[in-house]
């Protein structure tokens, strides 16, 4: 597979006509292992089993209807009152993250009005909190423990 920036994780994968796929254990099922998908499996489990973020919090291909056109955020992190908190946006690792990306992610954001992203290519990871006043980001130094991270936000 591709080599990450990432701590490496074991997946159960399998192969079929159509390529190859890896258990989702967000979605339960298998799905497409595309280079963005392995990026998305490995910092989720970077997330979950490094960060401590809770699974239980976090929806991966969540759907939005924005001006009547659907859209999917790759994750997005709640709260325990089931608010969203946080967009999490994965790229490709040959893709680099950039202004078309944070505005991208901004898009989401009229809808859900969080006031953190974060966004990876596997390689890079930017993790900030929105400026919505100034259209600005404030990068944290590194990605946040869950514990951490909750105390933020309150």
């Amino acid at each position: 597979m591709w080599q990450l920036n990432l701590p490496e994780y074991q997946f159960r994968l399998k192969q079929t006509e159509k390529g190859y796929f890896v258990l989702d254990n967000f979605r339960k099922r298998f799905v497409k292992l595309t280079p963005e998908e392995w990026v998305r499996q490995n910092f989720l489990r970077f997330l979950t089993d490094n960060k401590h973020f809770p699974s239980a919090l976090i929806a991966v291909e969540k759907q939005l209807t924005m001006n009547g056109m659907k859209k999917r955020c790759d994750a997005i992190l709640y709260d325990i009152q089931a608010n969203p908190v946080m967009i999490i946006e994965f790229k490709a690792p040959n893709i680099s993250i950039n202004q078309q990306v944070f505005d991208q992610v901004a898009v989401y954001n009229a809808k859900l009005k969080v006031n953190y992203f974060l966004i990876s290519n596997g390689m890079e990871h930017f993790c900030c909190k929105v400026n919505v006043e100034n259209a600005s980001y404030s990068f944290f130094e590194g990605i946040p423990e869950y514990e951490d991270f909750c105390s933020l936000t309150t």
